[in-house]
C-alpha cells in the first residue's frame, strides 16, 4: 500500500493522520522476488524466509516451545558435564613477554608461594620479649600443618614496632596454574592458625598477606561484586519493562528469552573452551551483553506485535506482522552485532578471543529465539499477554507508545534541523575532546579497594617494610631442544650484570645467578629494580635490557632465545599491541558494519551515516570516561579516589562492545523510517514517523542497558566501574542525543539522498532492501 502525504509543516501531524491506513501487512504467500519488485515489496525473498519461520513456530507453538527448553537445557548441562578450560596465565600474555612467560611454563619450574605474617604493636615498640613468644606461637601452630613447606627467620622493622614471619606453601610438584589453585586450596588452614594466634593476643595487630591471600581476597571480592551484578540485573530489567508494558506478562517474556539466551551461551562457551580456552570472567561478560541484546531483541518482538494488536490486527496477524518488521531489524541488527563483536578475534590477545567468541554465541543465540520460539509464545499467550496489569502503569502506558516527549521534542529537531544538528553534533565534539589526553596503563594494587580486608594488611606490610621494588625476568631457553651451553650463560650473565650495574637503573645485583631448570633447556635471571614497576626507571631499564643486554646474552649462548618479561614488560607489550591492533580492529568493524547496513537497506548514505554517528557516540563516550576517571569528576557520588588512567584494554573493547550495541537502535530505528518511506511519505514525515513510533522501544531497552550497566558501574573494582560507567554512558548518549536529535535532523537534510545507492551495485544486489 502506498499513502501519499504532501509536505506539511507539522510532521508528526501529517503522519499521525496516515498512520492508521500505513499498517503493515504481512503477504498472504511467499515468492521468491523477480527483478521487478519495488524496494518495499512485502513478498520479499529475504523477508519471506523470516515469515516462514514466524508462520511454522505459530503453527507448531508447542513443538517451538519445546525445541527450545530441550536445546538451552541440553547445551547447559553438556557444557557443565563437560566443565570449562580456562586460559593459563601464560596462554594471556603477549608479545615478548608472553613468549617468555610461555617458556617458563613449558620449563616445570619449582613453585613456592610465600605468605608472609605481620606481628605490630598498635602503638610504640614490641617488647624483645613479646615478639619472641608470638613468633614462638606462630611456628609451633603453623609447622603443625602440612600445607606449611618452610618457615624463615623473621625480620623487624627499622622502628622496631613490626616483625614479619615469612613463610611457604607446600605445593608439591605442581607447577604453574595448577601450582596457583594447590595454594589457594591449602591457605584456609593457615589463615585460621594464624587468626588463633591473633585472637590469643588481641592488644596485637597479628595478620598474613602474600601472593596467594592477596590473589584470594581480590577473587573473592570479584565473585561477590559479580554476584551482586547477577542478582540485581534481573530484577532492575524485570521493574523497568513493568514501567514499559504496563502488565507482568509482557515484562517477563523478554527477561526470560534472554536469561534462557544466556543459560545456553554459557554453555555453548563451555564447550567451546575445550577447543578454545576462554578467561574466568567471560559468564559474566555473556550475562552483561546477553541480557542487554536479549532483551532489546524481544522487546522489538513484542512492542511490535502489541502494537499492531491495538491497530485492529488479529492476534495471528499482529505476530505476522511483527516477524515481518521487527524480525528483519532483530537480524540485520544482530548481524551487525557480530560483525561488531568479531573484531575482538583481531586483537591478538587471548582474553579479548575469549570474550569476542562468548558474546558472539550468546548474541546468536538471542537471534535464534527472538526469531523461532518468541513468535510461538506470543501466540500461545495471545492477548493474556496484556495480564496481569499493573495498576496504575497500565492506565499510564499510550497506545502507540511514543509518549508525549518525543513527538514534542521531533517538532522542535525538524523544524531546524540544521541547527539542531549543529548544537548536539558540537555538543558530543566538546564531549569527545578530552578523549585526546585519554591515558593508558595497567590495573595494579593501588587501584583495588581496600574495602577488602588482605589489601589493609599489604599497606601495612608495605609501610613497616617498604618493598625494593619488583625484577625484570630474562628467560633463556633453548631454540634447537639442547641443554644450554651452561659456560656461555654463566659468561652472559656475568657480562650483563657488569653492564646493568654500571647504569645505576637497578638494585643490588650481586645475588644474581642464572636459575637453570631441571631440564637444562631453560635458565631464568632476575634483575632487581627499585621502585614501581609503572616508573620511568622501570621503563629505562626494560628497553636497555631488551635492546641492548638480551641481544648481548643471546650471542653468548649458541642455539638459544632470549626475551624479557616482569609485570612492566607484560604491561609495555599489551600496551603496545592494543594500540597496533586498534586501527585494524577498527578498520574491520567500521568496513563490515558499512557493508551489513548497505546490503539491509540499499543504501549507501544511510551506512556512511550510520558509521560516523557510531564514532561521534564511542568518541563521546571515551570523552567521559577521561573526565571521570582521569579528571575525578563524580568520584564521589561512584565511591572511588585516585585513579588516573583508564584500564588499558577497555578503549579497545568498548568500541567493539558499544559499535554492535549502537546498532540494536540504529537498525530498529532506521527500520521504522525505510517502512515509512516505502509506504509513500515524504522524508521529514517518514522520520518523525520512524523517530515517534520507535521511540518508546528505544527508551524502553536503553533504559533497561543502562540499568545493567549502571550496576558494574557500582563494583568494587576499577575496571569494572570504567567498563560500566563507559557503557552506560554511551547508551544513554545514542539513545537520546544521536537517536533523537543528530539521526533525524541528519535524515531530514539528506531528504531522498538517504536512499542513494550507485546503479552498479542496484544492478548486483538482490531485489528488496
Amino acid at each position: 500500500m502506498a499513502v501519499t502525504v504532501p509536505e506539511q509543516s507539522d510532521p508528526i501531524e501529517a503522519y499521525a493522520r496516515v498512520e492508521p491506513p500505513s499498517r503493515v501487512e504481512p503477504p498472504a504467500r511467499v515468492e521468491p522476488p523477480s527483478r521487478a519488485d519495488s524496494p518495499g515489496r512485502p513478498g520479499e525473498h529475504r523477508d519471506g524466509r523470516l515469515l516462514r519461520v514466524a508462520r511454522w513456530s505459530i503453527h507448531h507453538r508447542w513443538k517451538a516451545v519445546a525445541a527450545w527448553l530441550v536445546f538451552v537445557i541440553a547445551v547447559f548441562v553438556a557444557g557443565g558435564a563437560a566443565g570449562t578450560r580456562l586460559l593459563t596465565d601464560a596462554e594471556m600474555g603477549v608479545g615478548q613477554s608472553g613468549r617468555a612467560d610461555r617458556a617458563v611454563a613449558r620449563a616445570g619450574y619449582s613453585v613456592t608461594p610465600v605468605e608472609r605474617v605481620l606481628v605490630q604493636a598498635r602503638s610504640g615498640r614490641l617488647a624483645p620479649e613479646t615478639t619472641a613468644t608470638v613468633v614462638a606461637e606462630l611456628r609451633t601452630r603453623l609447622r603443625a600443618l602440612p600445607e606449611v613447606g618452610t618457615i624463615r627467620a623473621p625480620i623487624t622493622s627499622g622502628d622496631g614496632r613490626s616483625v614479619l614471619l615469612p613463610l611457604t606453601i607446600a605445593v608439591g610438584k605442581a607447577t604453574g596454574t595448577a601450582a596457583d589453585h594447590v595454594a589457594e586450596g591449602k591457605l584456609p588452614r593457615i589463615l585460621s592458625a594464624t587468626a588463633g594466634v591473633a585472637r590469643a593476643h588481641p592488644d596485637l595487630r597479628i595478620e598474613q598477606a602474600g601472593d596467594t591471600s592477596l590473589n584470594v581476597g581480590v577473587g573473592n571480592q570479584v565473585n561477590a561484586d559479580f554476584g551482586k551484578a547477577e542478582r540485581l540485573s534481573l530484577p532492575v530489567t524485570l521493574g523497568i519493562l513493568l514501567l514499559t508494558f504496563g502488565a507482568l506478562t509482557a515484562a517477563g517474556v523478554p527477561v526470560l528469552l534472554a536469561f534462557s539466551a544466556v543459560t545456553a551461551a554459557i554453555g555453548l562457551s563451555a564447550l567451546v573452551s575445550h577447543l578454545l580456552p576462554v578467561t574466568d570472567s567471560l559468564s559474566s561478560v555473556i550475562l552483561l551483553i546477553g541480557m542487554a541484546v536479549g532483551v532489546d531483541y524481544s522487546l522489538f518482538y513484542v512492542r511490535r506485535s502489541r502494537e499492531e494488536r491495538a491497530r485492529g490486527a488479529s492476534k495471528r496477524e499482529a505476530v505476522e506482522i511483527a516477524a515481518h518488521t521487527s524480525g528483519r531489524a532483530v537480524l540485520v541488527s544482530g548481524v551487525a552485532v557480530l560483525v561488531a563483536m568479531s573484531g575482538l578475534l583481531l586483537s591478538g590477545d587471548a582474553t579479548f578471543i575469549s570474550i569476542g567468541v562468548g558474546t558472539m554465541l550468546v548474541v546468536a543465540v538471542a537471534v535464534l529465539g527472538s526469531l523461532t520460539v518468541l513468535p510461538a509464545v506470543l501466540s500461545l499467550l495471545g492477548d493474556r499477554v496484556e495480564r496481569p496489569r499493573v495498576p496504575l502503569l497500565h492506565r499510564l502506558r499510550r497506545r502507540d507508545g511514543s509518549g508525549r516527549a518525543w513527538p514534542a521534542l521531533m517538532r522542535v529537531v525538524l523544524a531546524k534541523p540544521l541547527v539542531s544538528l549543529l548544537i548536539a553534533g558540537s555538543a558530543m565534539v566538546a564531549l569527545a575532546v578530552p578523549a585526546l589526553g585519554m591515558k593508558t596503563g595497567e590495573p595494579g594494587v593501588d587501584s583495588l579497594p581496600r574495602s577488602i580486608p588482605v589489601l589493609r594488611t599489604y599497606d601495612a606490610m608495605t609501610a613497616a617494610f617498604p618493598q625494593a621494588g619488583f625484577a625484570h625476568e630474562v628467560v633463556v631457553w633453548s631454540g634447537d631442544g639442547q641443554r644450554l651451553n651452561r659456560a656461555g650463560l654463566q659468561a652472559g650473565v656475568r657480562s650483563l650484570v657488569t653492564d646493568a650495574r654500571a647504569t645505576g637503573l637497578f638494585a643490588d645485583l650481586d645475588e644474581v645467578r642464572a636459575d637453570v631448570a631441571p631440564d637444562g633447556r631453560t635458565a631464568l635471571v632476575d634483575l632487581p629494580v627499585p621502585g614501581d614497576f609503572k616508573s620511568a626507571r622501570s621503563t629505562a631499564s626494560l628497553a636497555a635490557l631488551r635492546d641492548t643486554w638480551a641481544p648481548a646474552l643471546q650471542r653468548a649462548v649458541p642455539g638459544s632465545e632470549v626475551a624479557v618479561t616482569g609485570e612492566t614488560a607484560g604491561s609495555a607489550d599489551f600496551t603496545a599491541q592494543q594500540r597496533a591492533r586498534l586501527p585494524w580492529v577498527m578498520a574491520f568493524v567500521l568496513g563490515m558494519t558499512f557493508v551489513v547496513l548497505v546490503l539491509a537497506f540499499r543504501s549507501v548514505v544511510v551506512a556512511v551515516t550510520a558509521v560516523v554517528l557510531n564514532l561521534l557516540s564511542v568518541a563521546a563516550a571515551y570523552g567521559a570516561l577521561v573526565l571521570v576517571f582521569q579528571h575525578g569528576l563524580g568520584q564521589d557520588l561512584l565511591g572511588f579516589t585516585g585513579g588516573g588512567t583508564i584500564v588499558n584494554w577497555l578503549p579497545l573493547f568498548l568500541f567493539v562492545v558499544l559499535f554492535g550495541l549502537s546498532m540494536d537502535y540504529h537498525v530498529f530505528v532506521v527500520s521504522r523510517i525505510r517502512e515509512a518511506h516505502d509506504l509513500g511519505m515524504p522524508t521529514k514525515v517518514a522520520v518523525a514517523h520512524g523517530v515517534t513510533a520507535s521511540a518508546g522501544v528505544v527508551t524502553s531497552a536503553a533504559a533497561v542497558m543502562v540499568g545493567v550497566f549502571s550496576i558494574f558501574g557500582s563494583l568494587s573494582l576499577m575496571e569494572f566501574k570504567q567498563l560500566g560507567v563507559g557503557l552506560a554512558a554511551a547508551v544513554l548518549i545514542d539513545a537520546t542525543v544521536v537517536r533523537a536529535v543528530l539521526l533525524p535532523s541528519a535524515m531530514t537534510l539528506l531528504g531522498r539522498r538517504n536512499w542513494w545507492l550507485p546503479a552498479t551495485l542496484e544492478r548486483r544486489l538482490p531485489a528488496g532492501h
